[in-house]
């Protein structure tokens, strides 16, 4: 292990030779024990492959910036419920500052699902893409997505619950709007990327609370039996 990895490992846990750690490649586990520790370079030796968790669920998150401590926030909990895939949305209802300053967060972002997934123990890191105005984001959406849900707060949206109903997966596209919701156009393109207006309920949530909620959802309605 070489790089930021290590010099965290070597100089700020101070990691030292018989200390045994789980490592991934991102396709399986290993329980690995440092051989040899330095500041900058950590070797290590395989000595037995874990079992691993496989998700079942393929979970593309379409997300509308927002303030950013909320919308880490949000990152962070969505790698924890197993999202694949996150793509920061320029919504047009977005503060146009924070959306300037987006480019520059990505390095902080990609971070935090980094610590996220190591928390969690997940294989793999979500993959992060570069930010997106919705429209073009909506039809870039997987073509395999079976689930194509677009949070929407209108009294005609139907429930999550009911968009549910039947599914099976496990392609998921799941977008969040920001503070002050979805425009006419924005509702409009989704319906034309095959998207369904979905509600969590009467209540208006925040943009980082409608994120746990509608993965719960979706984890406990199309997920491990």
């Amino acid at each position: 292990m070489e790089g930021e990895a290590a010099h965290h490992l070597g100089r700020v846990l101070r990691a030292q030779a018989g200390q045994q750690y789980e490592l991934s490649d991102g396709e399986r586990a290993f329980l690995g024990r440092i051989d040899v520790a330095t500041r900058d370079r950590i070797e290590f030796v395989l000595e037995e492959e874990l079992p691993t968790h496989k998700l079942r669920l393929d979970i593309t998150l379409l997300l509308s910036v927002v303030k950013f401590d909320a919308f880490e926030w949000a990152l962070e909990k969505a790698t924890e419920l197993g999202v694949s895939t996150i793509v920061p949305l320029a919504a047009a209802r977005s503060e146009k500052s924070l959306l300037a300053a987006a480019e520059k967060r990505a390095e902080r972002w990609r971070k935090i699902l980094l610590e996220a997934a190591q928390q969690s123990r997940r294989l793999r890191v979500p993959a992060l893409a570069g930010l997106e105005k919705v429209e073009g984001a909506f039809a870039k959406a997987p073509s395999g997505a079976g689930v194509r849900v677009m949070l929407s707060e209108l009294a005609s949206a139907g429930t999550l619950r009911a968009e549910l109903a039947g599914q099976s997966g496990p392609e998921v596209a799941l977008a969040i709007g920001p503070e002050g919701g979805w425009t006419e156009g924005e509702f409009a393109a989704g319906e034309a990327a095959g998207f369904r207006q979905a509600s969590l309920g009467r209540l208006i949530l925040r943009t980082e609370t409608a994120v746990i909620a509608a993965l719960a959802a979706v984890n406990y309605a199309l997920g491990e039996d």
